[in-house]
């Protein structure tokens, strides 16, 4: 692997370990979806580094869209914030 990749890496890493943390604290449940589709898309970008883009499609498509389409249509009826 490059210099480059590497550096890309770690970045994504970074950015997925601040999204964790994010989902982690919030009470806003809209907030810890969208937390969750950044985790969701931040790994299918490492399988594309990986060199499968097959997994990374599906990771984008079922994880980062699907999933958070439904979780955000859900939030729908059930509330945005958590109460204590």
């Amino acid at each position: 692997m490059s210099e480059a990749v590497v550096i890309f890496s770690v970045v994504l890493a970074l950015l997925v370990v601040l999204a964790t943390f994010i989902l982690w604290l919030t009470k806003d449940l809209l907030i810890g979806v969208l937390s969750s589709a950044v985790i969701s898309l931040v790994a299918s970008i490492f399988f594309l580094i990986l060199q499968a883009p097959d997994v990374a499609i599906t990771e984008a498509s079922v994880g980062a869209a699907l999933t958070t389409g439904f979780f955000i249509f859900a939030l729908k009826y059930v509330g945005r914030r958590e109460d204590d």
